[in-house]
């Protein structure tokens, strides 16, 4: 799949974002007044930012409001109710934490139960496509919500709790590869079945069915070097989960944990780029690319 700018700032933003929600949710920290007025603007400003950001995939943007009415059938839709609800009820809880210092416990935690449901919904948009078998499985949704739940309590400064997490979050990935690399063989889908071709022999390609370039190849099918993955995939998770740890096991200092929070979002965003990039879509079948 094509890595677009704005489905990495978007999967990875706005995951930290209703990942901090789900922690405030829950009354840790317990914060009130200015201080959770400032924790709630960071939440929202990333997880708003995210959402906005995943527009500008949209061909056309301003239709973005109509997935709103697919709730039935699309994962897209799902999410866009969920995050709306979970932004309105957690503005009131964080209205009444900052300016009533009222903790209204219940408003909270169906809150975080909504953010926790809108970092799910976004984890189905990609685990439902059967065509791409990389994500077609159960580890993919572990791996978001188990990720915007370390990088939350990383925001929220429970720092005890970010490491355990953040180690659980890196296992998740590191069997997240392990297993996406195997999916797209296990799927069992082959140039014979893609063509229906398979009872009379071998399929094999004669030509490419185009001699350019075409929106499929531009957008479902983007081949990176083993190599090149493999380096990749040590910086990412170096960045994302070893370095923060480290630095999250020394004596605290504000200092370190802001360096512990820049280095998990550098190393997410290289982790989202391969996502995307790793995605292996049946359609290059067809092209002679898988």
């Amino acid at each position: 799949m094509h890595p677009a700018p704005s489905v990495i700032f978007f999967t990875t933003f706005s995951g930290l974002g209703f990942g901090l929600l789900i922690w405030l949710g829950i009354g840790m920290p317990a914060v009130t007044g200015w201080t959770a007025f400032a924790f709630f603007a960071i939440a929202y400003v990333m997880a708003v930012g995210g959402l906005l950001a995943s527009t500008f995939h949209l061909g056309r943007p301003e239709r973005a409001i109509k997935a709103f009415s697919q709730w039935r059938s699309s994962w897209l839709s799902r999410e866009a109710w969920c995050a709306v609800g979970a932004l309105v009820l957690m503005g009131l809880y964080g209205a009444g934490l900052v300016f009533l210092e009222t903790r209204f416990a219940l408003l909270g935690l169906i809150g975080a139960a909504l953010s926790l449901a809108t970092v799910f919904t976004t984890s189905m948009i990609y685990t439902q496509l059967k065509t791409i078998p990389r994500w077609n499985m159960p580890l993919t949704p572990v791996k978001f919500i188990s990720f915007s739940i370390a990088g939350g309590a990383l925001l929220a400064g429970q720092v005890s709790i970010a490491i355990v997490l953040l180690l659980l979050a890196g296992a998740i990935q590191l069997l997240t590869w392990m297993q996406g690399d195997k999916a797209f063989a296990a799927s069992g889908t082959t140039m014979a079945t893609a063509t229906g071709l398979g009872a009379t022999g071998s399929v094999r390609a004669f030509e490419p069915p185009h001699t350019g370039t075409n929106y499929l190849l531009r957008e479902f099918v983007h081949v990176v070097g083993r190599k090149h993955a493999a380096k990749l995939r040590i910086i990412s998770l170096l960045l994302m989960v070893v370095v923060p740890v480290i630095l999250l096991m020394l004596p605290f200092s504000h200092i370190l944990g802001v360096l512990a929070l820049v280095s998990h979002v550098a190393g997410v965003l290289t982790a989202r780029w391969l996502f995307f990039a790793e995605a292996e879509h049946v359609v290059g079948l067809y092209y002679g690319k898988r």
